[in-house]
């Protein structure tokens, strides 16, 4: 994932190519320490272990976007693409592991502006045509391209070139060096040149990767199928024959599919029913996840283009109450950008804890008496649960009054946001699914023109220079602790300014029948992963 992006539905940032995939897919039916190391799969020998075996999953979000790597960013597409494409390098969904996948070893630095890459032996599309280095470069290219205004670009800015030296090694040349190059891999998911080519709107719809498994169809409002390509040969080939992804928004019918064993494994069990579950010998488990609910302001229309104002409906969500009865426990209040798990959590300067009073009086010295306004939220099951105790806590400061109104995350997107006639906006998002290192995800919501320019308009502002100028001398950093100490200087500007922020960082709860399946491990991020799980 954002997510979700990661919002959950990641991102809504290629409108015209999402509404022609919409009519196409509803019609398509028919050192680094890297875990694990490459040895020699001999894939057909699989296929007799796997007949006949399935998986179904349930699934709490609808196909947003494409399936093409390039823009794929909701939060099912993406997840799906995790099975259908590969990286240079992947990161597990699960253990948060990278791992070799189409690298046939550990990428080389030649120097610190230079690094080689040797294509894993044998690895082919799912048409059976072999990944080249052409493709790899292909891939690297379309991404980087500025024509393309993919939302991935923001995230590998410090390539300047990438070149097949051969026919089985690729290089990469950089504009300065880049610590976390080899980790960064993972944003780019390499795809068939010549497939792409006869047209990117059909690929997007049918998606064609050397991943394990292939794509069969997908549905909107209805399932995402998948069967084993059985020539795979990295390192997580597919346990089952085919694979059945149930897109069921809705958390009542998600469910009921797993408490009746129609699947046999879901994401985001809504908290009211985990105990319900276990109590049906499922197993559950939430994970500490980056996954958070933001408060997001429209930073151009006044009043919130004052932080005093933005601040002030910080200071006005009761978020132990929002915990305690939204997520049951299972969130933590925010008091960093990240969550408290996180390797490089550092406790903000700017902390918000409820506070009616300092919020009336914040107003007050913005030189506002009467705040009058709607909040958009989108309308995952536990966004619809938060909203309306955050517009009960908004509506107790002196002078306030708010109206509330649920909208999908689509709508709320391309209608509101992106033409900035929004003022202020309540969705999750959970750009980790791409990378937990805190440049990625600074740079998701804090870096390129998508956010800061176009959603939540702060782009003109001193404050967003800083952030930039920071968040390029962690990048550039020598060392690790030379980075943190610029991270943690941005983040003190984003807690203090708040222009998006997070109210919480959640748990997410993920449900399985431990009886029916083999090696499943919930994630901390959106999504299902079946990467090397199998049917008992």
């Amino acid at each position: 994932m954002t997510k979700n992006l990661f919002s959950q539905d990641i991102n809504h940032v290629q409108n015209k190519s999402r509404r022609h995939f919409m009519k196409i897919v509803a019609g398509v039916g028919a050192g680094l320490a890297f875990s694990g190391s490459l040895g020699t799969f001999t894939p057909n020998a699989i296929a007799a272990s796997i007949k006949g075996k399935t998986i179904e999953a349930g699934i709490a979000y609808p196909l947003s976007t494409g399936f093409d790597p390039l823009t794929a960013s909701g939060a099912s597409s993406y997840a799906a693409n995790l099975h259908i494409f590969e990286g240079l390098v992947d990161l597990h969904p699960a253990t948060r592991k990278p791992y070799l996948a189409l690298a046939a070893k550990e990428p080389e630095q030649v120097d610190d502006l230079t690094w080689r890459i040797v294509l894993r032996d044998g690895a082919t599309f799912h048409d059976g045509s072999p990944v080249t280095t052409e493709d790899v470069v292909y891939s690297f290219e379309r991404v980087l391209d500025p024509e393309k205004k993919s939302l991935f670009a923001m995230f590998i800015p410090f390539i300047a070139k990438v070149s097949a030296l051969d026919d089985k090694t690729v290089e990469f040349k950089l504009k300065y060096p880049f610590a976390l190059f080899t980790q960064r891999l993972t944003i780019v998911k390499i795809v068939p040149k010549h497939i792409v080519e006869k047209g990117q709107s059909q690929f997007d719809a049918n998606p064609v990767g050397s991943g394990p498994f292939k794509f069969v169809s997908a549905v909107k409002d209805d399932k995402i199928v998948f069967e084993a390509y059985e020539a795979y040969n990295g390192q997580y080939p597919a346990q089952v024959e085919k694979m059945s992804w149930l897109l069921l928004s809705d958390a009542a019918a998600r469910v009921t599919a797993q408490e009746s064993k129609r699947t046999q494994a879901m994401e985001s069990v809504p908290y009211i029913d985990i105990a319900r579950l276990k109590n049906r010998k499922q197993t559950v488990e939430s994970v500490q996840s980056f996954g958070l609910l933001f408060l997001m302001f429209n930073c151009e229309k006044a009043p919130f283009n004052n932080p005093k104002v933005r601040q002030a409906l910080h200071f006005g969500i009761d978020t132990d109450k929002l915990i305690d009865i939204v997520f049951d426990g299972n969130a933590e209040a925010a008091s960093s950008y990240v969550q408290t798990t996180h390797p490089d959590y550092v406790k903000a300067t700017s902390q918000y804890p409820y506070d009616v009073k300092k919020a009336e009086a914040l107003l007050k010295e913005a030189g506002v008496t009467q705040l009058h306004f709607q909040v958009l939220a989108t309308d995952h099951d536990w966004v619809k649960e938060s909203a309306p105790l955050i517009l009960e806590a908004w509506n107790k400061i002196p002078g306030v009054k708010v109206t509330l109104q649920h909208l999908q995350s689509g709508a709320l997107y391309n209608n509101h946001v992106d033409p900035g006639t929004y003022e202020v906006a309540i969705a999750p998002g959970d750009p980790s699914v791409f990378g937990n290192d805190l440049d990625l995800l600074l740079s998701w919501w804090y870096r390129g023109d998508v956010w800061p320019k176009r959603r939540f308009r702060w782009a003109d502002t001193p404050e967003f220079a800083q952030v930039q100028a920071l968040l390029d001398e962690a990048a550039k950093a020598k060392d690790h602790n030379e980075a943190r100490k610029a991270w943690t200087n941005a983040i003190n500007i984003i807690a203090e300014q708040v222009p998006l922020y997070p109210i919480v960082h959640r748990k997410l709860p993920s449900a399985w029948d431990s009886n029916a399946l083999e090696n499943y491990q919930p994630l901390p991020t959106t999504g299902v992963s079946f990467l090397g799980v199998g049917r008992k």
